[in-house]
């Protein structure tokens, strides 16, 4: 039924597309496409050394080639299609090597992942329906940019399995532009395991297994979500930002499997700006329940979900000085699951399983979490997060970012009982100094460096050792 219905709204999306091209004399086409090279080195990152040696945690040193080709077609000022293909390839130099389909019982390990070529963005948008100040996008659509949901701290990545080869959403979005200074979104959410409404492509590789048989896995399960998401300027200074999210996170198929999850999300951002100054804060309730029917494998069977989260900042930027330096200091708070509670408090990320603060922490976190269900990155919970931070400008095109965080937990670690031996009875995960380096060559090439150092505390165990993440990118634009 579900394939029926995806089938009808595609022909019915062509289908407006040709009459649209039709009834519009002047399309107005542009393309274009780019090539983001990438080198990633991770020392100790996912388990700090502590569990014994498999393919999944070894460290890890490999190249990622991101190739995209988009295309538009506006056939009005209101009114117009958009097209993306994304593959993102990877070359393992070792130890580690991509291993086999998660749902395979066949061990097969591949130095190179040719990646699929996937539908990365589908959309057809239409502003000012009927003439009235009401904006429609359906398809597929990335939350970024100018269309981020404050600073993506509940939505912004729609395919963490992915890394970064995607964010997209399965998404239809309203907004209401009620005046200038008020507007609100309504956001209908459909995102999968794996990708079940677009083909791909990929080139089979000899002997490579079951790897290449399936789709890959861009989520933990099934998701459905509503939104409705509020932005209002209440003074020349000061914005808020209500919002209530609904998620329905289906039952994992990946071991440690969970049950369905409802889960309620309300919460509000603000930002106030005064000459130099920015001051700002987000603070979010989660309220729901696990399905009473238990999954295989265990699970939450019939169990209560609540949790909090939310951070505070304050920056100010010296436009007047040299290097024109800019300072920030942060604090967020992510509630943890007390074990002697009959509930679950551990605060779910929604949609923003995604490096945030920091790239470093997000592969700590997957033993950490991994009783969430499928170990994907990102899962940001149970954190305390104090940050000192300045960037400065070294040249127009040359930027450098320098933090200090500092991380502790609000909860003991309780993890699943195969990695309990990464973990000790302390709060204190650690600290972290980070370094950002960007340079733009030009309008089309750009590039940067960025290294992590991560030294554990007594939140992990005693043989735990230092953590670094180290990458460089370069990238092309036409």
């Amino acid at each position: 039924m579900m394939k029926k219905f995806l089938a009808v709204v595609l022909l019915v999306l062509l289908g407006s597309v040709f009459f649209i091209s039709a009834a519009f004399a002047e399309v107005t086409f542009n393309y274009g496409a780019s090539e983001r090279i990438r080198q990633e080195i991770w020392d100790n990152l996912l388990d700090l050394k502590t569990l014994p040696p498999s393919n999944t945690n070894y460290d890890r040193n490999f190249f990622r080639f991101k190739t995209s080709l988009w295309g538009s077609a506006d056939f009005n000022k209101d009114t117009g299609v958009y097209l993306k293909f994304t593959n993102e390839a990877k070359y393992n130099l070792g130890p580690y090597k991509q291993p086999s389909d998660p749902l395979s019982k066949i061990d097969d390990y591949v130095r190179l992942d040719e990646d699929e070529f996937v539908f990365d963005n589908l959309y057809i948008k239409a502003n000012n329906i009927f003439g009235l100040p009401v904006d429609l996008k359906i398809g597929r659509q990335d939350f970024l940019g100018p269309d981020m949901y404050g600073e993506g701290f509940l939505i912004c990545d729609g395919t963490p399995g992915d890394g970064s080869r995607t964010f997209f959403f399965n998404a239809a979005k309203l907004k209401w532009r009620i005046n200038q200074n008020h507007n609100v979104d309504l956001v209908y959410i459909t995102n999968q395991f794996r990708d079940r409404y677009m083909p791909v492509w990929r080139t089979a590789v000899p002997d490579a297994g079951t790897y290449y048989k399936h789709k890959k896995i861009l989520n933990a399960s099934d998701e459905q979500a509503f939104v409705v998401y509020g932005r209002d300027k209440l003074s020349e200074n000061l914005t808020v930002e209500p919002y209530y999210i609904y998620k329905k996170e289906e039952k994992h198929l990946i071991g440690p499997a969970t049950p369905e999850l409802d889960l309620n999300t309300i919460g509000a951002r603000a930002v106030y700006t005064s000459g130099p100054w920015t001051v700002g804060g987000e603070f979010a309730y989660q309220f729901g329940e696990y399905d009473g029917n238990k999954a295989p494998g265990g699970g939450y069977s019939g169990q209560d979900r609540e949790g909090y989260g939310g951070y505070i900042f304050g920056k100010r930027k010296f436009a007047d000085m040299k290097l024109k330096p800019e300072f920030e200091l942060r604090f967020v708070s992510l509630s943890g699951d007390d074990p002697g509670s009959e509930k679950n408090e551990n605060w779910d990320p929604l949609f923003s399983r995604n490096p945030y603060w920091n790239e470093l922490i997000i592969y700590t976190q997957i033993y950490e979490t991994l009783k969430e269900g499928y170990a994907i990155p990102g899962y940001w919970t149970n954190l305390q997060l104090y940050m000192a931070k300045v960037s400065m400008e070294l040249t127009p095109d040359t930027k450098l970012s320098l933090s200090y965080q500092y991380l502790r937990s609000n909860e003991k670690a309780n993890p699943l009982a195969g990695q309990s031996a990464m973990f000790s009875d302390g709060k204190e995960k650690g600290h972290l100094p980070t370094l950002l380096l960007s340079h733009k060559f030009s309008k089309n090439i750009d590039a940067f460096f960025q290294y992590e150092y991560f030294i554990p505390g007594d939140f992990y165990a005693d043989n735990a050792k230092n953590g670094q993440f180290l990458r460089w990118q370069l990238q092309f634009k036409i």
